[in-house]
Formats: C-alpha cells, sequence, structure tokens
C-alpha cells in the first residue's frame, strides 16, 4: 500500500511539473513527422497481464513496419531528431507514469518486455513477473545496454528478491544521476534484446 500510495503522489506531481515540457515535445514531434504523438507497445506485465506502454514517439509513424522492425540501432535512420534529443534526456518515457497512475506500472521494478519475450522465459525467468514492471530499476542502473540479455533478467530477480525502502531509493537516486548525465538508461526498444534469451 505505501509503494503504491508512492507511485501515485510522484507520478501525479511529476507529470503536472513536466506538462509544459511535454506539451512542447509533442508539438515539436508533430511539426517533424506525421502520426501520433504518443506511441503505444502491447507489453507483459505483473503475473503476465498484457497492457500497452506508452511512449512519446521517438521514430517515423510505422517504423516497427519497416528495416529491422523492433530492433533498434543507436543510429537508426528510423528515428527522428526530436525523438533522439528526447531518448538521449529520456523525456520519451514520461508518459509512462499514466501506466503508474492506471496501476499497470510501478515507479521501480522490471522493465516491461514484449510478449515474444516472455514466451521465451524459463520458470525461473518467469519470476520476473511476480512484481509490477517499472520506469526504472536494479538492471536500468547497473549497465542495463552493455549486459547480456539473460544477465539483466538475473539482475532483476535480485531485485524482487531483495528489495527493500533503501534499495529503491537507491534506485531513484541512480536514475536522476544518470539521466541529467546522459547515461542512456533507456537503449532501444527492447534493452537490447536479440530476439534471443
Amino acid at each position: 500500500m505505501i509503494r503504491r500510495a508512492l507511485d501515485i503522489a510522484v507520478s501525479a506531481s511529476v507529470l503536472v511539473l513536466s506538462a509544459p515540457v511535454l506539451l512542447v515535445a509533442m508539438i515539436a514531434i508533430r511539426l517533424e513527422s506525421p502520426g501520433g504523438v504518443i506511441y503505444r507497445q502491447r507489453r507483459i506485465g505483473m503475473e503476465g497481464h498484457q497492457f500497452d506502454v506508452l511512449k512519446l514517439r521517438t521514430m517515423l509513424d510505422g517504423a516497427e513496419h519497416e528495416g529491422a522492425g523492433l530492433a533498434v540501432a543507436e543510429n537508426d535512420a528510423r528515428i527522428t531528431r526530436v525523438g533522439a534529443l528526447l531518448r538521449r534526456t529520456s523525456l520519451d518515457e514520461l508518459p509512462n507514469l499514466v501506466n503508474v497512475l492506471r496501476g499497470e506500472m510501478s515507479l521501480i521494478g522490471p522493465r516491461p518486455t514484449l510478449p515474444v519475450q516472455v514466451e521465451q522465459y524459463t520458470e525461473r525467468q518467469r519470476g520476473r513477473l511476480a512484481v509490477k514492471p517499472g520506469i526504472t530499476g536494479w538492471a536500468q542502473v547497473n549497465g542495463r545496454a552493455s549486459l547480456p540479455w539473460s544477465q539483466r533478467i538475473e539482475l532483476d530477480l535480485d531485485y524482487i528478491e531483495h528489495r527493500t525502502p533503501a534499495m529503491d531509493l537507491r534506485i531513484l537516486w541512480r536514475t536522476v544521476t544518470m539521466v541529467l548525465g546522459s547515461g542512456e538508461i533507456y537503449k532501444g526498444e527492447h534493452g537490447g534484446w536479440e530476439g534471443k534469451l
């Protein structure tokens, strides 16, 4: 109950404070390329519940049906100029806060993954679905983009087994410092997954 109360209080506050930034970003996205400003992608959450994660669109509309599909490279030509800036600053993730308010996500937890990724989980890896997915998490602040997919899952499982309020605060602090330092904790649409675990 405490975690949920904090999720609601923090996400609502950040959404209100960031509303002007979101508005400017949405206008910039729309001016640069046609299509909606919010990107929705089906993800798997707690206990296998499916939901649409919300993000600011950073690629050309319909990009997932072109080129490499769901695979996104660092200098992918489908990423718009505005999108590159949003990704670099992690501002594209701000709409995730709406998912938090809906109760589909939490501020801290394993990042929500694609259905095709979950289909390849081992029984142990399915333990990753025991908690709500988060905007940031233990794997994100411990070298996410540079680690093999299976190792990131192990970090998430370690978090689930040992999470405490103090650990959550540590993750939040690391997230803030990484975002301010352009640490690119959110790299790619699926965290470096390349079709296999």
